[in-house]
């Protein structure tokens, strides 16, 4: 578990500047959060160090890059050892259309996000999953009719 990290007001104001704008400079962050420029740019490297900031990226539209179908497919075993999770976490990270892998509490014991051209692209990617994953009971799989909502933002509390 990650510890806590402690924002100020300012470091929260930085922190939604980026989540809005990674692109941003330092300057006009720092003009956003009434910093000059080199405190400001010692907080947001404090923030990276400290793991608050994990990375900057730009977010893509996947149907603009032929990616536009999202699958959630959930998975249940009965295998919970640790070769069997050391194989399943290999097998999920070497298929790069499998954007997200949450484990679960309740009848399914992880859920996968997967991001997929069409549903040929999804079953050839189903089939390398079932290939390189041993022991699954279910997999099951729910096609998303469309994103009502989709945000990267995090809602950071005030302390």
């Amino acid at each position: 578990m990650s510890k806590l990290a402690k924002l100020d007001d300012i470091d929260r104001r930085i922190l939604n500047a980026l989540q809005q704008d990674a692109s941003l400079s330092i300057q006009d962050i720092a003009d956003k959060v009434g910093l000059s420029t080199n405190p400001c740019w010692r907080r947001i490297k404090r923030l990276e160090d400290e793991g608050v900031i994990l990375k900057r990226v730009a977010l893509l539209d996947p149907s603009t890059v032929g990616l536009g179908i999202t699958v959630f497919v959930s998975v249940r075993t009965e295998n919970h050892s640790k070769s069997w999770l050391d194989v399943f976490a290999r097998s999920v990270d070497i298929i790069p259309e499998i954007i997200e892998c949450h484990r679960l509490t309740g009848k399914d014991d992880y859920l996968l996000k997967i991001q997929v051209g069409s549903i040929d692209h999804y079953d050839h990617v189903y089939k390398r999953f079932v290939e390189l994953v041993p022991n699954l009971v279910d997999v099951s799989s729910t096609f998303s009719m469309e994103t009502v909502k989709f945000s990267t933002s995090l809602s950071l509390p005030s302390n």
